[in-house]
């Protein structure tokens, strides 16, 4: 300044005119603060179980964040004399984690950033990724920001170092170099560091050798170590090429650099090395043509890795893929390397070793080294006969491995698809016994699929923990476009005569085994990737659900039917909608970050919900994750995003994130509360005493989880409530508000209107009106509680004529006394008669007494003397008429029954009795 001039920097120190740079972070930079963002304030809480433990921390090189789930902000303000820019060195490998980058004004007010420069994409494990962002001259506030949700084990942190700002004031003074770096001219705008078994002091110009006898120094070191007695951690050993004779060496070396003592007491020697092994066979899909390598089978060929290659023969094609089992050197399509948390790379180390029946995690240089395995995949080509199809399903990987750890060490599976950002698969922590892991890829693309090793997850420079071990037995993949095959696979053939080249088969078609020609599935049957050729590949649709045209899939259509008894129930589910959601929570972790799960349901119509995040891959557009394309994005029945609001969390928009898969598979519609395996819980949900039956929809994911080894499942419960609207309500059981109970079986309660039966004429009944004005009214009305939808509708009110209640009694009374005046006539009638009776008896009577003059009942009898024979009486019978019977009927009360009888004799007169 007194000078008014610029002038170069001494050695030993740097300058960048008008920039500042931090690259040492032993401590927190004076102008840097760390805040963590505490939802509520509660004084008598554990201090556990707060945020205000949590924090940026330094170490050494760089700077770590947080590694649960509080909101910590890492700022910095600057002010810029010109237009200028921010850029930084950082580590993100962990997508549990969410990572920002935003500029504010001395306003508070946040600048305007696209969100590519906002949110910061994901890195492979141990790699550094640079981000730069312009800066607008005045003051500028920086906010390095870290949240997360749902973290039941512990996170990657955040990884930062190397922050250089442009555009301030110009500097009036020089920066020293950090210890273990240097700068040997004047002038310098940085400081390099040290080379490995030197080391420097602050603002050094030049580096200091250690003692190589007994000191040792990584690169970049501030000071000497010295050097341990060797032990078994200090080398390891390998299988060179198999030479003519069919054996192989095994080597044994140093671990690079040696940082031991060999000579001294209590070390241990190096064994010596040269001894012969048989070399193992190679892998399927090659062969060993007498040479020391073994070489892929050239196309249309097959063989098992055993035997030379063969044709595979007609009605079949090669079965292209890699599978390794055997591992003497390490494949062509396969590179391992070894990355240090503080550097970029660990000095002459290999990632991972193979040991002849497995391949295994080396020493690295420290134990918190990420030991990379990686295998490029270029495509997926499917066989020729199911090349036409649309399924969802190009090709799986598969790989058995097991872990031996004493630390808390850490086992990744990644993937990286077309070279767009790596994300984490499964991951599996501790020791796990000797185990298989599949993964379906579910879109034709360019894919590195990458194993990551770390011994454990804090800070270490040394090796203590090099026992901890991860071995892989066996990988192998199918459908790949550059694959050799191990065996060959029926295919189907032309129908040409005599032709034996492969066809591919029409979507929903297998391959018929005696005819080789390719058959349609069955209706209502959905095809079985990699099932056996034949009518067994196609599997039948759950109860009421049915197959799309190509046989990819079974769904349902919206309609149900059920019945029970005489009664049949009719459902038409089409009103609720193609796709359901539901937010339930909120929900709070243990340091009280708030969160909510946001489930989607794609019911009934083929249509299926899509579940996005929007922080974890920037690269796809909005247009894409609504089809559900892109890493990012799932697509299925039933999935599940985690939502973090902007409320509370410093964040300025609700954040999604941890988009998983439910239920990829409808296993069928029922009312039954069980179904493959799978039981519906009505006990969780509040009690119904409605006579309709709850409808259950069934469903299931094949793809296994860490936590959950057959899958995912899912009861969807349609309840028919009147009250609810069509769209309806869906919940989940209160005493399981994540949705499960045991992490793997889902449970939804969906009330609606729309879940009753479609109305029939049982559901009304007929209403009769009073009879006015010789009119009568009919009315249908609904039976209470109604518990139908749409379908049949109420009929009219109908009108009939009717005779009214005057009528009816004039016609009765006039009935009755008709009725009382023939019963008087009658009475009179049957009088009249009994005394004409009465009269003619006493008549005949005194008549009968005259002629005889009988004494006696008896005087007029036979007299003696008279012979029977000699009377010429004639006695004759009568039968009584019909009305001589009435007149007996009526004569009944008197005790007596008479009989006409006509007595015939010579004489003139004649006796009638009666």
């Amino acid at each position: 300044m007194s000078a008014q001039e610029c002038t170069p920097c001494a050695a030993g120190s740097y300058s960048l005119g008008s920039g500042i740079r931090f690259d040492q972070w032993d401590s927190m930079p004076a102008g840097f603060s760390s805040l963590a963002t505490s939802l509520e304030y509660n004084p008598h809480r554990d201090e556990r179980l707060t945020c205000n433990s949590s924090t940026w921390v330094p170490q050494g090189s760089y700077l770590e964040s947080n590694r649960d789930e509080c909101t910590v902000s890492l700022i910095y303000a600057v002010h810029l004399k010109k237009q200028g820019s921010v850029s930084f060195e950082y580590q993100y490998p962990d997508n549990n984690l969410l990572f920002e980058f935003f500029i504010q004004n001395d306003q508070c007010q946040e600048m305007d950033q696209s969100a590519d420069a906002k949110w910061l994409k994901l890195t492979n494990h141990g790699e550094w990724a640079t981000h730069t962002v312009n800066l607008k001259s005045g003051t500028n506030i920086l906010y390095w920001r870290t949240g997360g949700v749902m973290m039941a084990k512990g996170v990657k942190p955040v990884l930062l170092k190397n922050v250089q700002i442009e555009g301030v004031a110009y500097t009036s003074e020089c920066f020293p170099c950090k210890p273990g770096s240097l700068s040997r001219i004047p002038g310098s705008t940085a400081c390099e560091p040290c080379p490995r078994d030197t080391y420097a002091g602050h603002g050094a110009s030049s580096c200091t050798p250690c003692n190589a006898t007994t000191q040792y120094a990584a690169e970049g070191s501030a000071y000497c170590k010295y050097r341990p007695p060797c032990s078994k951690k200090d080398y390891f050993q390998f299988h060179t090429a198999c030479d003519n004779e069919g054996k192989t060496h095994v080597i044994y070396k140093w671990i690079e650099p040696k940082i031991c003592l060999d000579g001294v007491t209590g070390a241990e020697p190096l064994p010596p090395s040269g001894e012969k092994e048989p070399c193992p066979p190679c892998n399927p899909g090659f062969y060993n043509n007498d040479t020391a390598t073994c070489s892929p089978c050239p196309p249309g060929t097959f063989s098992d890795g055993m035997k030379p290659c063969d044709r595979c023969p007609a009605g079949t094609e090669p079965n292209l893929g890699y599978e390794y089992k055997w591992w003497n050197i390490l494949p062509a399509n396969m590179k391992t390397s070894c990355f240090n948390v503080g550097n970029s790379k660990c000095d002459g180390m290999n990632g991972w070793e193979v040991a002849r029946d497995h391949i295994q995690s080396g020493a690295g240089s420290s134990d918190n080294d990420y030991l990379i395995l990686n295998i490029h995949i270029p495509g997926f080509k499917l066989p020729t006969s199911m090349s036409s199809h649309s399924g969802t399903e190009f090709g799986r990987i598969t790989f058995e491995f097991e872990i031996v750890c004493v630390a808390d060490c850490e086992f990744y599976f990644m993937m990286d698809v077309n070279r767009k950002s790596t994300t984490v698969v499964e991951s599996w922590e501790g020791t796990k016994t000797r185990q298989t892991y599949t993964h379906v890829m579910t879109q034709n693309a360019s894919v590195s699929y990458t194993w990551a090793f770390q011994r454990t997850n804090q800070p270490s420079d040394v090796r203590r923990y090099v026992n901890d071990v991860v071995r892989i037995y066996s990988v192998s993949v199918s459908n790949v476009v550059d694959g050799v095959a191990s065996r060959c696979r029926a295919c189907a053939l032309s129908t040409r005569p005599s032709s034996s080249t492969c066809v591919p088969c029409p979507p929903g078609h297998y391959i018929d085994a005696r005819t080789s020609r390719c058959t349609e599935c069955p209706r209502n049957t959905h095809l079985v990737p990699h099932a056996t050729p034949g009518p067994d590949a196609c599997k039948p649709c759950g109860p009421a659900s049915r197959s799309d045209k190509d046989h990819s899939l079974c769904y349902s259509d919206c309609h149900f039917t059920h019945t029970e008894g005489n009664v049949t129930l009719t459902y038409d589910l089409s009103l609720l909608g193609s796709v359901g959601s539901l937010m339930n929570g909120p929900s709070f972790t243990s340091k009280g970050t708030k969160y909510f799960h946001l489930f989607k349901i794609g019911l009934c119509g083929g249509k299926m919900a899509v579940c996005t995040d929007n922080v974890t891959d920037l690269s796809i557009a909005d247009s894409q994750r609504e089809k559900g394309e892109g890493i990012s994005a799932v697509k299925t029945f039933i999935c599940q995003s985690t939502i973090i609001p902007a409320t509370g969390r410093g964040f300025y928009t609700a954040l999604a994130s941890q988009s998983i898969n439910l239920a990829d598979t409808l296993l069928g519609v029922t009312v039954a509360s069980t179904l493959d395996g799978i039981r519906a819980r009505p006990e969780l949900y509040p009690q119904t005493t409605k006579k309709v039956p709850d409808v259950n929809f069934y469903y299931r994911s094949l793809e296994p989880t860490s936590s959950c080894e057959s899958g995912h499942s899912a009861v969807v419960t349609l309840r028919c409530n009147a009250e609810k609207s069509t769209k309806g309500e869906l919940a989940v059981p209160s005493q399981c508000p994540a949705g499960t109970c045991d992490g793997c079986t889902f449970h939804f309660l969906w009330e609606s209107s729309a879940a009753c039966p479609t109305c029939t004429e049982t559901d009304y009944h007929q209403i009769e009106g009073a009879c006015k004005g010789g009119h009568q009214d009919l009315l249908y009305v609904w039976t209470e509680p109604k518990l139908c939808m749409e379908g049949l509708s109420l009929p009219e009110k109908k009108t009939l004529p009717c005779e009214g209640v005057e009528f009816w009694v004039r016609l009765g009374a006039g009935l009755g006394a008709f009725t009382a005046v023939l019963l008087v006539s009658l009475t009179c009638y049957f009088w009249k008669k009994n005394k004409r009776l009465e009269y003619k008896y006493s008549r005949l009577v005194i008549s009968a007494n005259k002629e005889c003059e009988m004494p006696g009942a008896d005087s007029c009898a036979v007299m003696e003397g008279e012979n029977e024979g000699d009377m010429e009486d004639e006695i004759v019978y009568t039968k009584p008429s019909l009305l001589g019977k009435l007149k007996a009927i009526a004569s009944k009360g008197n005790g007596e029954h008479y009989e006409h009888v006509q007595l015939n004799s010579s004489h003139s007169k004649a006796l009638v009795w009666s």
